[in-house]
Formats: structure tokens, sequence, C-alpha cells
């Protein structure tokens, strides 16, 4: 409902009675599992049991780590009794060093950080900063802080690359709005927001908190100064009228005696009182491991999307904030629910949800966790030209670092704008051409030092050599019909590496292998 620039948004919830629903005993470990729990009660949707344990423990190192265990690990934790032991192991890999390589990855998504925004030694040193805030567990606030603060050279402060990627004001309040808040402010530039509250206005009173930042070049190569003058103001271009600063929910606010505007928005923004600045990350966070925010896309807080649990985004913004914006204390909460580690299985009573937590919902792998994933299986490093022997695509400070066919073909994004959504994973022509005959895979089951030729040339037995593959790649043995057909394939060949290379193309061109489940 509009009137003027004001916006309310009433939610009906219309729901069909199950008379045959049973409720299951299922364990709630936390406020997030009664909260989704409730929500499932409302809609009338079952919740599914939890993930087996090979299942749990490759999804949890993807989504913490982007790689998968080692034949060894899965193992291991298969055959740990100890009844806390997917806790322990969630600990255990929240303090690895790839988890913040990893994490830095998806940061780097929506900062822009390539060779095009921030320059070929920019981008090491803001990568390299990413790399820090996580692995640090920096609170959220002030990495924030760091961020839209920033000033000086960007070599020297890497955080300073953050105006670096933006081309004057406005583009800095779109991207800040986007990053920061979950709102894309850019159809206010030229007019009111025809469904949303943010009007021409605001958008140019958040405009002059960055109108000052300024950039110039130094006599340094690739490096740029960002400084901050002490005058220049904003003028809205329909009216023509100087706009002061402006914050939503407070209005417009005096920021005269500051030497810096952005002290005063950064203030305000990361104020444990500014909910909404914790719900984004949360929301954020939610959707990094859950595949779906409950703001989705989690880029676009707005009256007319409204959240799919809002007292879970409440309660998950209210935990981060009294944490102290602690990030992996959030993840760990998460990660620790029965609803991150549902079984990804619908039953009769929830086949039909996508959005409140009943079921796990599958999902490819990213572009890079992929071509990580098939080094593993194979034990064939992917050589990156220019960065030292044995990085991992998921530990890529840019994109344009490389230029991969296997990764763009796969989603791998171009990072010229702050939405998530350049990351694409769906299906298409290029992905299936990758798989039949492109030269990744081929090149790996061929090569002469992979897992089965190693392990053949070892002397294993096929058996043993089978059951190497499937804990490499899904983390389980082989069923008795996959051990079965492998089996009669091999002894149809005279050439046994001939058929381990075909068992092994097999076994990744399944959607077990390319899909987080």
């Amino acid at each position: 409902v509009r009137y003027l620039e004001h916006v309310a948004s009433p939610v009906f919830t219309f729901v069909q009675d199950v008379p045959e629903l049973v409720w299951p005993q299922l364990p709630q470990v936390n406020y997030i599992d009664e909260l989704v729990d409730a929500k499932l009660r409302q809609l009338g949707y079952a919740p599914s049991g939890l993930a087996r344990d090979e299942e749990f423990l490759r999804r949890v190192y993807l989504d913490v780590l982007g790689q998968l265990p080692t034949p060894e690990e899965t193992r291991q934790f298969l055959a740990d009794s100890r009844p806390d032991k997917r806790r322990l192991l969630i600990d255990q890999l929240l303090s690895r060093p790839e988890h913040a390589r990893f994490w830095a990855l998806k940061w780097g998504d929506l900062l822009r950080l390539t060779t095009q925004q921030v320059g070929p030694s920019g981008v090491f040193k803001y990568h390299r900063w990413l790399e820090r805030a996580f692995a640090q567990n920096m609170p959220y606030d002030e990495f924030a802080r760091q961020l839209l603060l920033a000033r000086g050279s960007t070599l020297e402060n890497p955080p300073a690359n953050f105006y670096r990627t933006t081309s004057d004001a406005q583009d800095s309040v779109e991207s800040v709005c986007q990053l920061f808040l979950g709102a894309r402010v850019q159809c206010a530039k030229c007019h009111n927001h025809p469904f949303e509250r943010w009007t021409q206005d605001d958008y140019y009173g958040l405009a002059a908190f960055f109108n000052r930042v300024q950039k110039k070049k130094s006599p340094r190569s690739d490096e740029l100064w960002v400084f901050v003058t002490a005058s220049g103001e904003v003028t809205q271009p329909r009216t023509g009228k100087i706009m002061k600063p402006w914050l939503p929910g407070r209005g417009t606010v005096d920021a005269g005696d500051v030497p810096d505007r952005r002290e005063t928005f950064v203030q305000w923004l990361t104020s444990p009182d500014n909910l909404w600045f914790a719900q984004v990350e949360a929301n954020r966070i939610w959707s990094f491991v859950m595949g779906r925010g409950l703001v989705d896309p989690p880029d676009d807080f707005r009256e007319s999307n409204p959240p799919s649990n809002a007292a879970l985004l409440d309660a998950l913004a209210r935990d981060l904030v009294a944490h102290g914006f602690d990030r992996r204390h959030l993840l760990r909460q998460i990660l620790n629910s029965r609803t991150y580690q549902a079984d990804f299985r619908p039953n009769p009573f929830n086949q039909d949800d996508t959005r409140y937590g009943s079921h796990y919902l599958p999902r490819m792998l990213t572009a890079e966790q992929l071509l990580d994933a098939i080094c593993a299986v194979t034990e064939v490093p992917e050589p990156l030209e220019g960065l030292p022997a044995g990085t991992r695509a998921t530990q890529l400070p840019a994109p344009d670092l490389v230029k991969h066919e296997f990764l763009k073909a796969f989603g791998q994004p171009e990072r010229q704008t702050v939405c998530a959504c350049e990351r694409n994973t769906e299906a298409n022509l290029s992905m299936a051409i990758q798989f039949f005959n492109g030269p990744v895979i081929y090149q790996k089951l061929r090569d002469p030092n992979n897992r089965f030729r190693r392990l053949l040339a070892a002397g294993r037995a096929p058996e043993a050599i089978l059951d190497e593959l499937y804990l490499a790649a899904v983390c389980r043995m082989p069923t008795a019909e996959e051990r079965a057909a492998a089996l009669a394939h091999l002894a149809s060949k005279n050439d046994r590496a001939a058929a381990l290379e075909d068992i092994t193309w097999a076994i990744l061109n399944t959607n077990e292998f390319l899909f987080q489940h």
C-alpha cells in the first residue's frame, strides 16, 4: 500500500489443513530449529530427518572450506562414534586456514576484486586483507568500518580499494546500500522508487555522505590515493536543492562539524540499534550455506520482498549483534542446527517446500569448487598460470588473473558489480561440453600420475581402487549395485587403466558429485 513516499506491506498467509500430518519427533538444537519448526507447523510442512554422516561431512566441508574431504578424513569421521562428532568437526573446520581463503572468495565477488578494478598489485593486497579479516574473525562492524572509512594509498591501506572500484559518489551510494543495507536504490537516482519507500531526495541525501571522497593518481604505478575534501555539496538534479546528509529512519542530519561526513554515516550504520545492518549480513551468511536467503535475493531487502521467516531473520541478527558482530559465531550456530543438517530428501509433507527449511536444498557446486573437486578426485592439480603451485581455484584472488574456460563455463563471475547475481550456476550447454569432452577432465583422466593409475601401479585390487574413488568423490563406499556394474566393466576390458578411466568419468558425471546435497 502506497501513499506519496509512504509504503506498507501487509503479509497474508493462506494455509490448507493437512489432517493426516504427523509431526516427527526431531531434536531442536538451538533457536534456529525452534523458529524454523514454528513456521513449518504453521504451514503444515513436516521437516525431514537428519542427513547421513557422509552427506553431512561432504556438505560442511564444501560450505566451510570449499573443498572435499580426503578419503582418510572421511574414514576417520565415519568411524568416529562420539555423539558430538559433528559439532567437533564444525569447530575444527572453522579454525582451518582454508576457511578464510574460501570466504575471502565470496566477499571478493561482492567487492569487485579484479585486476581491472584495483590493479595487478592492489588485487593481491586487497585479497590478503580479506583473508586476514576472516582468519582473525574480524567483527563485521569493524570490517564495514575499515572499508567505508578507508583513505590513503590503495597499496598501503588495502580497504581503500573499496573507493577505487566506485566511479563517483552515486556509485558509492549504490554499492554501500546494496552491500550493507541490502537495498537496491538505483531506481531512486532518477525518480522516487515506484514500489518502495526510497525517494529521489533520499538517494541524494545519502550521496552527501560520500560526495567529498576524492581519488588521485600516485607517482607509483598501480596506486591511487583516496582522500576527503573539506567542501563539496550534492545538488538534487530535479529540484536544484542542496541536499543535506540523510539517514534512513532518522532523516536529515547535521554533519557540518564532522571532518569526514562518512563517520556520521558509519556510526549510524554499525550501531547495535540498527538491526537492518545485522539482518543483511545474517541473511547473507544464511544464503551462503543454505543455498537461499531468508530474503532472496540476499541483497534485495524491500517491502515487496519480505523474508520467508521474519522471526528467524530477526533472531539471527540479534544473535550477531549480541556476540559483537562475530560472524563465525553465527555461522557456527547455523551449521550446528538440525535445519542445516537436514536430509535433502523430501518427505510427502514437504516436497513442495523450497523456502522454509523443511529439508536441505541441493545446489550445484560453484565453478571453483567443482574444479577443485575434480582435482581432488583425480589427484591431479590444476596449474593456474602466474600463481604459486598448489593454489586452489577456491583461493583465487581474482577471476581475471587466470583465463580459464572451465571456470567461465560454470559461472565464475566477472566481478563488475556488487550484485551476488553475477555468479550463475544455471545449467547450460557449455557445462555439458566440458564434462563430455572438455580438456580439463580429459587430461586429468589420462594423466599417468592420477589417483587410479598410481593405485593400479602399486598393485591395489580393483575393489580397493573403486572404494578410494567413491570416497574421494562422494564420501561413501560404492553400493552393491555400483560395485557390481564397475567390476563387470573392468572384467570386460583388457586395459584396466582404460576401464578405471571410464568409471571415474562416470562418477564425475553423476548429480551426486556435481551437486552439494
